[in-house]
């Protein structure tokens, strides 16, 4: 008898891609260098309108401190901004998730689903508008209470502010508004968590938050890092909310409840472009490529992070 030859064998036909399938992989690799060009084209962009101010003179530089002091304390406020908003965020936006998942009814869960994904479709503006008007003045009372009560850090050391336009205020509002990114993506990654690994938990007596701990979230570990990192991104970048909430005075300070605060790279960006010509569009360009460069690489490593847990099957 003459032995057939399997798909798995050295020899055998390899399947036959129909013109769909190649249409398909030829889009999708077309459009995934289509991306790396356009990401390789602003990078030359920015580093060809920033040389100008790379090489000129500390004088001609806004400020008169030469670039580096003009773009580190920028870095530094949008750092500590979307530092505040990612630590404030994150629980708030992981335990939305739990609750929507594994805890609320069915009915008021897809309900709380709906208005916490509403939340990122409020415009930006709107989000300063109400930091500035309403949000500010109520936590001018709680600043004064961590000024008398913990002044000796250096985080509340004061004096406050009596309008309430700080960096911790810029922080919260970005916190809100980074929420429903991470909450959502939390939502789905806890949603495929597989049954059996609950079922189990659950059948070896554990109880329900035993079972979230042990099971959801080790599973969910890599999901709620790249939703976070994505909501980092969006803080990084945010511009309206901060430029109108934030009071800024310039230079690099760790105080979050005083009116002397670093302004942010984009929010600096916005305010200060219009009015520039020469020089200054040039010093304004680097610190976007500065800004450039961070977002580039926080996302680099929320997706080696991401990586690092690809191989977790919730088992191990």
């Amino acid at each position: 008898m003459t032995a057939t030859r399997t798909p798995t064998e050295p020899g055998a036909a390899k399947p036959v891609r129909r013109p769909g399938d190649r249409i398909f992989a030829g889009s999708a690799k077309g459009a995934g260098i289509l991306i790396l060009v356009i990401l390789a084209g602003v990078a030359a962009f920015l580093i060809a309108e920033a040389l100008p101010a790379l090489s000129a003179p500390s004088d001609d530089i806004p400020g008169g401190e030469g670039l580096a002091g003009y773009v580190l304390p920028l870095v530094f406020g949008t750092l500590l901004s979307a530092v505040i908003a990612l630590v404030v965020a994150t629980p708030l936006a992981v335990a939305i998730a739990l609750f929507i998942t594994h805890y609320a009814p069915r009915r008021l869960a897809q309900g709380l689903g709906y208005v916490v994904d509403l939340l990122a479709a409020i415009p930006s503006i709107v989000y300063g508008f109400w930091g500035i008007a309403w949000l500010a003045p109520k936590l001018v009372p709680f600043y004064q209470w961590l000024e008398d009560n913990f002044g000796f850090i250096p985080l509340f050391a004061g004096p406050t502010s009596s309008t309430g336009r700080t960096m911790l205020t810029a922080g919260l509002v970005l916190a809100i508004m980074i929420l429903p990114i991470i909450s959502a993506i939390s939502r789905e990654v806890f949603l495929q968590v597989p049954t059996l690994h609950k079922e189990a938990a659950l059948a070896l007596g554990a109880t329900r938050w035993e079972m979230v701990k042990m099971a959801v979230l080790p599973y969910g570990k890599s999901g709620i890092i790249g939703g976070a990192m994505l909501g980092l991104g969006r803080a990084l970048g945010e511009t309206m909310a901060v430029a109108l909430v934030l009071s800024v005075s310039g230079g690099i300070t760790f105080n979050l409840i005083s009116s002397g605060n670093p302004s942010t790279v984009a929010a600096n960006i916005a305010l200060e472009f219009p009015e520039s010509s020469g020089i200054d569009v040039n010093t304004l360009i680097a610190s976007g490529l500065a800004l450039f460069v961070i977002t580039l690489a926080v996302n680099m490593l929320a997706r080696w992070i991401v990586n690092r847990r690809a191989d977790f099957s919730g088992a191990n």
